[in-house]
């Protein structure tokens, strides 16, 4: 059995289509898809600067296969929960061509500048040639990020952190610190960039944007030791 990470274009997918002209915005599934007919509901975590979550639901909801997209939390903060309602008649979602194509796939695929990621689960008889090949059907592209087997994975337990903020400003590691010293990044904690800002004696947007930059740093430095050390990504 092999793990495999797949980045996928959706050409004429909603959310991929949209999310190429907001790529300031990471959508990340957070439950499965569920409804009956032609109707697919499922919720969907929304990161971004506020600002761009709002243009990107406004310009979202008017793509045609979109019923609903309604934050069931509220949009601030640089994040929402949002439960999207999708008619799929005439449009088929990559989760769907997998099912068809008879693929495992794990749940939770995240959306960002246009790019949707996939992982899928292979034996070793299926043919990733043509499971490609399945997906660019209406004129996806397809890249191959990477292809483990799983009895190769090595489970780390530790994670170190040497490298991973090298490509941090002065600045972005003194707002990063700052964030979590303050109890920005705990759960329910109730710290928000406002916080944050007035331990630095900055401005909201400002403190904002450097966050943003170096979680946007950090993240990416995360996913290519991911990928060296063959974790799922």
């Amino acid at each position: 059995m092999r793990e495999v990470t797949l980045r996928v274009r959706h050409r004429g997918g909603p959310e991929s289509e949209v999310s190429a002209r907001h790529p300031e915005v990471t959508l990340n599934s957070v439950s499965s898809m569920t409804g009956t007919g032609t109707e697919r509901k499922r919720i969907v975590e929304f990161q971004g600067p506020t600002a761009d979550i709002e243009s990107f639901l406004t310009e979202f909801r008017r793509a045609d296969p979109v019923v609903s997209a309604e934050p069931i939390s509220p949009v601030a903060g640089g994040h929402a929960y949002v439960a999207l309602t999708v008619d799929t008649d005439g449009w088929e979602g990559i989760g769907e061509r997998l099912a068809d194509l008879g693929v495992h796939y794990r749940m939770g695929t995240t959306i960002s500048g246009g790019i949707e990621r996939w992982t899928v689960y292979l034996g070793d008889d299926d043919d990733l040639s043509a499971l490609i090949r399945g997906l660019e059907r209406g004129g996806n592209d397809v890249e191959l990020a990477r292809n483990v087997e799983l009895a190769a994975l090595n489970r780390s337990s530790k994670l170190p952190a040497a490298g991973i903020l090298d490509g941090l400003t002065d600045r972005q590691r003194e707002v990063l610190a700052t964030a979590i010293a303050t109890g920005y990044y705990d759960h329910g904690g109730g710290v928000g960039v406002e916080n944050v800002a007035e331990e630095l004696d900055l401005g909201s947007t400002t403190v904002w944007e450097h966050l943003s930059r170096a979680e946007s740093t950090v993240m990416s430095a995360l996913f290519d030791r991911f990928e060296e050390w063959g974790l799922p990504g």
